[in-house]
C-alpha cells in the first residue's frame, strides 16, 4: 500500500511533529537547499537522496509515532501515511513528504536568524563588549 505524493505532503503538513526531531541539520540541509532554489528535479533528487539516511539516523521512530497518533485521531491519509512508512521506510512518499516539511522548516529558521542578524549587526558595536 502506498499513499499519492500529494497527499502524503497534505498529511506531513497536519502531523504534530516535534521540535526536536533527532535529524542531521547538515543532512536535512540539502533538501532546504533545495528547496530555496526551487528547481523541481534538484528538490525530488536531494529528497529521494536524503529521506533514507536521514530515515536511518533518527526520523522513523518520531514520524511512525507522529503519524500513528494521527491515525488514532482520524487525520485523513494517516492510516495510508503510516501503512506506507512501515511497508517502505525512507523510501516512501510519506518519509519524503515530511522531509520536505522538515527541510522547509530549517529554511524558514535560517531565513529569519539572517534577517535578525541584518537588523541588529549595526547595533551590536554599540554595545559594551562586557555585556556580549
Amino acid at each position: 500500500m502506498w499513499i499519492q505524493p500529494a497527499r502524503a505532503d497534505a498529511l506531513a503538513a497536519a502531523l504534530d511533529l516535534s521540535d526536536d526531531i533527532p535529524v542531521c541539520e547538515a543532512c536535512l540541509s540539502f533538501v532546504s537547499f533545495a528547496l530555496d532554489d526551487g528547481d523541481p528535479s534538484e528538490i525530488a533528487g536531494q529528497t529521494r537522496r536524503m529521506t533514507p539516511i536521514l530515515w536511518a539516523e533518527g526520523l522513523a521512530e518520531p514520524a511512525l509515532a507522529a503519524v500513528r497518533r494521527a491515525s488514532d485521531l482520524g487525520v485523513r491519509d494517516a492510516q495510508a501515511g503510516l501503512a506506507d512508512l512501515e511497508q517502505n521506510g525512507g523510501r516512501s512518499w510519506a518519509a519524503r513528504s515530511i522531509v520536505r516539511r522538515l527541510a522547509a522548516e530549517l529554511s524558514r529558521r535560517a531565513r529569519t536568524e539572517l534577517e535578525l542578524m541584518a537588523l541588529t549587526r549595526d547595533r551590536l558595536r554599540l554595545a559594551p563588549p562586557e555585556q556580549n
